[in-house]
């Protein structure tokens, strides 16, 4: 069973791809509305060395439809689904979302 995972961030970069999957995702470009972009300092010493930045996006639900992320689908495993998990620092949590594309995925948002 494959599931859905919209990456709007470091997740989209080749080298965070292999870290942390051992392979490159295929994806596709969508939108995902009502929610806003900002930053959100890393520390996390695996994180880092896989991303090579220490600050990385993160989005906020805002119910505006006017405020959108752009970002890849990506078709993943639920095993892989775990490992993105994994990869993903404290800041952020997973949810379901609907994309303007009509399609149900995984994204991160921020946890508070």
């Amino acid at each position: 069973m494959t599931e859905n995972l919209f990456s709007y961030g470091t997740l989209q970069q080749e080298n965070v791809q292999q870290d942390t999957f051992g392979r490159l995702l295929a994806g596709h470009q969508t939108i995902l509305a009502g929610y806003k972009l900002s930053w959100v300092e890393i520390t996390d010493e695996k994180v880092l060395a896989s991303s090579g930045v220490n600050q990385h996006p993160i989005i906020s639900f805002t119910g505006d439809a006017n405020d959108a992320i752009e970002g890849t689908v990506f078709k993943i495993t639920a095993d892989e689904l775990k490992q993105a998990d994994e990869y993903e620092v404290d800041d952020y949590k997973r949810i379901s979302v609907k994309l303007q594309s009509g399609e149900n995925a995984w994204v991160y948002i921020n946890a508070e």
